[in-house]
């Protein structure tokens, strides 16, 4: 297979419990996994030694990447303004953006883009729906350091939450008749949680939580006496102490329901519009259990689902079987990698 007859681009997700990356290959019959990569982040200084050892041993045929920022200097906003050209959106923003971020406008990357997102209470015919978003340069300008000093050449910055809906819509077949369907994708991170709302290849309403499978881990070390890698491990397979796990880890499942739980409920009141499936992604949501009790705590049907979906894989140059082992672990990866086939070629 000569990969430099086409387009590949590597998919990185700097998380702040491990590394996650994903290369996909367009060839002519669509995308094909031909790299990957997850690597244990011990401490944010071990980043870039992490990302050089993650690179060497993962099998990629590029150095092009797609990575994305996420946390409190992200802002993401769903406007409704006036019907403009897309040049006279970007100059009309500058002069509107102080009202939406809480930043000097001076310290931040920032772009705007108009969508559809029908259905999301009425607009006058002169009206139109804009994304904005916004991130402090540091973050940026920290991010791409890094990625030079591991030789890497970045061609898109995207944000977490809506590379989640990019592998979504990537790797999921589904039928016409779904596409009606609100999805709530919900990625249960390490520190955080993206929930990106989505609908006909649409985002209609994401947020970030500050919280994820790091109080769960906590709460079982604290409360079986368990030193942190085993805690981890009992999350996944708890085996015979199952019910012990569940009693340990219960507040700190209540918490993050009760979060992504508000933001559902904004989300029905604010739109009238219905949520039909929870979908769950990300490490934190291997914890055993968890799809029933977010079922329970949401009354409607929650899920696992494989970020990878449909997608072929090249067997000789990715490891399958480490790729099942944290699938869970890759939609943003993947979501990012996508992003190759609106890039350049290579």
């Amino acid at each position: 297979m000569h990969l430099r007859r086409h387009k590949s681009l590597i998919g990185l997700d700097i998380g702040t419990s491990a590394i996650k990356a994903v290369e996909l290959t367009w060839q002519g019959s669509g995308p094909v996994i031909t790299g990957f990569g997850h690597a244990a982040l011990p401490s944010p200084d071990a980043t870039l030694e992490t990302l050089q050892r993650l690179l060497r041993e993962g099998g990629f045929h590029t150095r092009r990447v797609a990575t994305s920022v996420s946390g409190k200097a992200v802002i993401v906003r769903y406007l409704t303004m006036m019907r403009m050209t897309p040049d006279d959106l970007r100059n009309a923003i500058h002069y509107e953006v102080d009202k939406y971020i809480p930043f000097d406008v001076e310290d931040v990357v920032m772009d705007c883009q108009p969508f559809e997102a029908g259905g999301l209470g009425d607009l006058a015919t002169n009206e139109m729906r804009v994304l904005l978003v916004a991130c402090k340069r540091a973050v940026i300008d920290e991010q791409l350091r890094i990625l030079a000093l591991a030789g890497l050449s970045p061609e898109v910055v995207d944000v977490d939450v809506f590379a989640l809906g990019n592998a979504f819509e990537t790797a999921v077949r589904r039928p016409a008749e779904a596409g009606a369907r609100v999805s709530a994708l919900v990625d249960v991170g390490a520190s955080k949680t993206c929930v990106n709302l989505v609908r006909a290849g649409a985002s209609l309403f994401t947020r970030e939580i500050h919280n994820g499978g790091e109080a769960c881990t906590n709460a079982i070390a604290v409360r079986l006496g368990l030193k942190r890698g085993e805690a981890e491990a009992l999350k996944v397979r708890p085996g015979e102490d199952y019910e012990r796990l569940r009693q340990a880890v219960a507040g700190a499942v209540d918490d993050l329901a009760t979060e992504v739980r508000l933001s559902f409920e904004y989300f029905e009141n604010q739109f009238d519009l219905g949520i039909d499936e929870v979908l769950l992604s990300g490490g934190g949501a291997r914890l055993a259990g968890l799809d029933q009790d977010f079922s329970r705590a949401f009354q409607r049907p929650t899920l696992p689902w494989d970020p990878t979906g449909d997608l072929p894989i090249a067997a000789g140059s990715v490891d399958v079987e480490a790729l099942r082992e944290h699938v869970a672990d890759m939609a943003i990866a993947v979501g990012l990698a996508a992003r190759g086939n609106r890039s350049r070629s290579a």
